[in-house]
């Protein structure tokens, strides 16, 4: 690389200035002569959080490896730069060219959680990309989004051309040679969308249509042209072990969120719990082999230097060949002196016996997340997890030389009363209790420390909770003083210490969960008004946020303390994520009976994902 887009001046008067310079171990450079489409995937935070995640770089490399692509990264430019790139008029650029993103044919966005959102405009600003899909002009990049909340497009629709509905791996080949295809043939942009919008799991919000009631909720969304779905079915890998995956992750010059080999071991989950949103919208569990687990794990480490590898999964314990592969990372560890992260694990005798392998003689604190303080509760959110299971666990962990706890719950769950909340107080003290009953006097080294931390309960969309009402920022915090109480009039209170999340965010967060269109200008508004970086605490303005809807004219308890009734239709039923409406109606009929579901390894509930053909509904049957 001969040039740089940011001069030493500019480098040394910035806060880590290796963010913004590429050149990184294992970054792609091509030739521009060789290369037909131009695309920058980019990560709407700082560059940190950006390189730590796991979907960037499987796609990173996916299309690095067509010969016809030039696949580059760009990330958010931290406050520092941002203001300086306004100043001087500085384009953002790509991390491999250091070329302006106006010069690309794709600017590829992933969306991992909402309150992105001002940044995503930061990105378009910043890039001299209009911000309003339907106002750009014929040589501005195609803006396509992705990741979970593209599963509820609607808040954000204004600003992209396209979504990406599903797992990246499948179509955008599909979408290269349209493209490529339009632009030789002279096509203009709106062609271009047009033959898109026919193609798997794209979603253009402007070939859709959305008509509203007196009441706000929408009447119909339908599509305004011939040719375009009415309903879009997501994008899904069946096959996890034979698919692209990042055999030369990039190393960063500096430390970031994950600096480590990241293995995904399997994709979905079995567990079925009420509120969670991936165990719904990836389902069905899809597992890799552990041979080709085993050989990533010896290229990975080879070709990063890395000192640590992690298991990426949402429920490690489920995978049904971890034994093995975790006595093969072991050994193979042992060898090279790597450390071994094994995140969602259940506490049972098996993981506390890895962990206690893997784990320095200083044993770091062990995480339960019962999410509710009560059995009753835990039925209702379908979390298959007993007081005697977390007891027993955390009886093992003592045991085994533990001494500190993490727990975590949530606050404003459905159907949730004041004993479900003092209940957490009082699982913690049992857990505490446990310690002192456990562990002789002369083996404890000081006391049992328990870090109870409570976030508030946000309905997502594709979950049986998503007709549920939300609670309001007093109801919240009224709530977290209860729990705070409760924790206090324990016998063990000196070893519970107490956090809990803030409730601005958590209601603004379930405001673009669960928005439709009529949020976007807020977004617009707030933007305008100088917020980006909502997802970092001293970042976030509320003040602005609530002025900016009552300016729009936006209700915010339409979008959160309301609840909605079963048949009304949602701003993302347009999309079919492969579990079905119906399904989801009877979860939530559950979770008001009280009524625990079996996992998918226990019994199928039809949830609907068994039309994908393979994966956990399959298995056992040749």
């Amino acid at each position: 690389m001969s040039k740089l887009a940011l001069s030493d001046e500019i480098l040394l008067k910035i806060e880590k200035p290796a963010r913004y310079i590429g050149n990184e171990v294992n970054s792609v450079v091509k030739d521009l002569e060789d290369i037909e489409v131009r695309f920058a995937m980019c990560f709407p935070d700082v560059y940190e959080i950006g390189m730590s995640h796991l979907g960037i770089q499987i796609l990173y490399d996916m299309f690095n490896q067509f010969a016809d692509v030039w696949c580059e990264r760009v990330y958010s430019p931290w406050i520092d730069l941002d203001a300086i790139m306004r100043e001087k008029h500085i384009p953002l650029f790509a991390l491999e060219s250091q070329d302006p993103i106006k010069q690309f044919d794709f600017l590829g966005i992933t969306i991992q959680y909402e309150m992105c959102y001002t940044n995503i405009l930061q990105i378009l600003d910043l890039s001299q990309i209009p911000l309003i899909a339907t106002e750009r002009a014929e040589d501005d990049p195609i803006v396509i989004g992705g990741g979970p909340c593209s599963y509820n497009p609607e808040p954000i629709a204004d600003f992209f051309d396209i979504f990406y509905i599903g797992e990246g791996e499948t179509s955008y080949r599909e979408l290269l040679d349209v493209y490529k295809e339009c632009k030789k043939l002279g096509k203009s942009r709106a062609e271009f969308l047009q033959k898109a919008a026919a193609i798997s799991g794209m979603y253009v919000p402007q070939f859709y249509d959305v008509t509203y009631k007196e009441d706000g909720t929408i009447l119909r969304f339908e599509p305004n042209m011939e040719g375009i779905p009415k309903t879009i079915l997501k994008n899904i890998v069946m096959d996890v072990t034979d698919t692209y995956y990042p055999m030369k992750p990039i190393v960063p010059y500096i430390k970031v969120t994950q600096d480590r080999v990241v293995l995904e071991i399997q994709r979905g989950c079995i567990r079925g719990c009420r509120f969670c949103q991936a165990g719904q919208l990836y389902r069905p569990v899809r597992e890799r082999d552990v041979e080709k687990l085993k050989q990533y794990s010896i290229e990975m480490l080879q070709n990063t230097g890395h000192e640590e590898i992690s298991l990426s999964s949402l429920s490690s314990s489920d995978y049904s060949q971890l034994e093995e592969l975790v006595n093969f990372l072991m050994v193979e560890c042992e060898k090279k002196k790597i450390n071994i992260s094994l995140p969602s694990l259940r506490i049972d005798a098996f993981s506390l016996d890895v962990m206690s392998k893997v784990q320095d003689v200083k044993k770091s604190s062990l995480t339960f997340a019962p999410e509710a303080g009560s059995q009753r509760l835990r039925d209702v959110i379908n979390k298959g997890l007993t007081e005697e299971v977390i007891l027993n666990g955390a009886i093992e962990a003592f045991k085994g030389g533990w001494s500190r706890v993490k727990l975590y719950f949530m606050l404003g769950l459905p159907t949730e009363t004041e004993e479900d909340i003092k209940g957490i107080g009082e699982l913690a003290n049992k857990i505490a209790a446990a310690f002192y009953e456990t562990v002789p006097k002369e083996e404890r080294k000081g006391k049992v420390q328990i870090v109870a931390s409570t976030s508030f309960f946000i309905p997502k969309p594709f979950t049986p909770f998503q007709w549920a009402a939300m609670n309001t920022k007093e109801e919240f915090l009224d709530k977290a003083y209860i729990t705070k109480n409760s924790i206090m009039a324990q016998l063990n209170q000196k070893s519970i210490k107490y956090n809990w999340h803030e409730a601005d965010v958590s209601v603004l967060e379930g405001i673009l969960a669960r928005g439709d269109r009529k949020v976007a200008k807020v977004i617009k508004r707030v933007y305008e008004k100088g917020c980006i970086y909502d997802a970092w605490g001293e970042m976030f303005k509320n003040d602005i946020w609530l002025s900016s809807f009552a300016e729009c004219g936006v209700s915010i308890p339409f979008y959160t303390t309301r609840e909605r009734a079963l048949d009304e239709v949602f701003p993302w039923d347009f999309i079919d994520c492969g579990v079905t409406k119906d399904f989801l109606i009877r979860e939530w009929k559950n979770a008001v009976n009280e009524s625990v579901t079996p996992n998918c390894r226990m019994q199928c509930q039809g949830c609907g994902a068994k039309r994908f053909e393979g994966g956990v509904c399959y298995e056992g049957q040749n």
